[in-house]
């Protein structure tokens, strides 16, 4: 009996100790920084599954319900990586020619796709199954998959006759799902609450809600989406602080359950920038922005695309507002320096002018030593960055013929390339023109050009980066370079990184490998950092 009571009262005391909105985003800002934990929980969660999954010697059935489970905690946390093993688990249904498993696999692919936004595909993949052929234990989730198409179709349509067709059906689904759910079940009493919604009968909607949030626990999946789903019933009623601390708990579930596709954060930021609250609005949505693009939410990157902006341009008056006053002061306090460095300065010439006494001048010689020294040092050190300036400036000096003769260079060679192609046609040489156009040579040759002359200037500003990048790894995973080469093609994706090109789609096309190449590479380096994969990309922008 404690054990069914604790959950609850842990609930209770959280959401009524920090009643206070102010207390709540403290505790939102707190979560945030510890992102990185628990996402390394997660991604040990998910590894554990993996690892399962690499026993040759599970038999089938076996395999798919490991697989279920593994897709489970990537659903909201990795699109891509959730979508591959939700094909694969449909291979697996296949091969194991059971329709009870292929219906079940399908059910879950579509389910995927409705919640990333793909509803037509998730509908043609729904529209496969035979729905006489769907047994009794998953028709509950065949119809839930359905009802969801269907309402997220009616919500997106721009066309009234076809709004109107979804709509109907998405009623339809629900009536069916109504009589097959048991009435005390989250999903029979998340639709009920969706209906008294929808009709705005809202002190009903929140009672069925509070009774949903019973025994739910901050950091599951279900406490972030009911207490979302109460923030909306709030704002409907036009009650802005309960709606935003509730927003605010979904915000820290959904960071302590690693849900990258979330919506609660950048809703607050939304709100938070209603109220002029600028700053926090910006960090709110860009912590937002990672999380979708870490999960590839096109929905999600939709729906930012309509906020961010916004945001954005409000922070960047802010910023310039706030600079403007920052000089202003700065001006002021430096007029105060001047004034009291005249003041002190002309005190010390009169305290001079009546001092007889040695021990005081000999003080005031002492004092003038000091600032001697002090100011030998500031030479010291100006002169030092004085020469620094001239190296780099030699260096950019040196760099920019370089790549200037390289433009030059492929000015040259396209130039000779196009006179080429001009011989051939006028010859009708066009079997050697193809030839010519079907060899890979001449990229291969110019991208083994870029290579060297990339690995050199880099090399040239980085002299050490090789020996410092391999002391960020084990001493078994250090990178070991050929002979023949400067760079490898794990020091060149790290050399990029290091230049401040961190994206893995940016980074394939410069070094032309594919995105899950670079994306490999990288987790293979992370994963044999010294101090721990999640520091090891920071550690590598830091080497100087």
């Amino acid at each position: 009996m404690l054990k069914f009571i604790a959950p609850f009262l842990l609930l209770f005391s959280f959401v009524y100790a920090t009643n206070n909105v102010d207390s709540l985003i403290v505790k939102l800002e707190n979560t945030m920084e510890k992102r990185l934990e628990f996402d390394a929980k997660k991604e040990k969660l998910i590894n554990n599954y993996k690892s399962i999954l690499n026993d040759s010697s599970l038999d089938a059935k076996t395999r798919f319900q490991i697989t279920k489970k593994l897709i489970y905690e990537l659903e909201f946390y990795s699109f891509d990586s959730a979508l591959y093993y939700t094909l694969e688990i449909k291979k697996l249904a296949d091969s194991i020619s059971d329709i009870d498993v292929i219906i079940d696999s399908k059910i879950l692919l579509a389910k995927i796709l409705v919640e990333s936004g793909r509803y037509k595909e998730s509908l043609d993949v729904l529209n496969e199954i035979n729905r006489k052929e769907v047994p009794n234990k998953l028709r509950i989730n065949y119809f839930y998959a359905l009802k969801e198409v269907y309402s997220e179709l009616s919500f997106y349509s721009s066309i009234p006759s076809n709004k109107e067709l979804y709509y109907q059906n998405y009623l339809k689904l629900r009536d069916s799902l109504s009589l097959l759910l048991p009435k005390n079940s989250d999903e029979f009493l998340r639709i009920k609450e969706k209906e008294l919604r929808d009709n705005r009968l809202l002190e009903e909607a929140l009672k069925v809600n509070e009774k949903r949030l019973k025994g739910k626990i901050i950091g599951s999946r279900d406490f972030s989406l009911i207490t979302f789903e109460r923030s909306l019933l709030h704002g409907l009623a036009n009650n802005r602080e309960e709606e935003k601390k509730y927003l605010i708990l979904s915000a820290i579930s959904d960071i302590k359950a690693s849900v990258k596709d979330n919506a609660s954060l950048s809703r607050l930021a939304m709100m938070l920038y209603e109220e002029k609250k600028i700053f926090k609005a910006h960090q709110y949505i860009n912590f937002s922005l990672d999380d979708a693009e870490f999960f590839n939410s096109k929905l999600r990157f939709i729906n930012l695309s309509n906020i961010l902006p916004v945001i954005t341009e409000a922070y960047e008056k802010e910023s310039r507002i706030q600079k403007n006053k920052l000089t202003k002061s700065l001006i002021f306090i430096s007029v105060l320096a001047v004034f009291l460095l005249f003041t002190i300065v002309f005190g010390y010439k009169q305290y001079k002018r009546l001092s007889e006494a040695r021990i005081q001048l000999d003080k005031a010689n002492t004092e003038l030593n000091k600032v001697n020294t002090q100011l030998n040092l500031s030479n010291d050190n100006l002169n030092k960055l004085y020469k620094e300036l001239l190296e780099a400036n030699l260096i950019k000096e040196k760099y920019i013929g370089t790549f200037l003769n390289l433009y030059s260079d492929y000015i040259n060679k396209l130039d000779i390339y196009r006179k080429l192609v001009k011989k051939y046609v006028t010859l009708n040489k066009i079997d050697e023109l193809k030839k010519m156009s079907n060899s890979k040579q001449v990229v291969d040759t110019e991208m083994k050009l870029f290579h060297k002359n990339f690995d050199e200037s880099f090399l040239q500003i980085y002299p050490n980066f090789i020996d410092d990048f391999n002391k960020l790894l084990k001493v078994d995973k250090r990178v070991v370079v050929k002979k023949s080469e400067l760079l490898n093609t794990e020091l060149r994706i790290f050399a990029l990184i290091r230049l401040g090109i961190t994206k893995s789609e940016q980074i394939s096309k410069i070094l032309r490998y594919s995105v899950s190449t670079i994306y490999n590479y990288r987790v293979k380096l992370r994963n044999n950092a010294l101090k721990g994969r999640e520091f090891f990309e920071n550690d590598v922008k830091n080497i100087s």
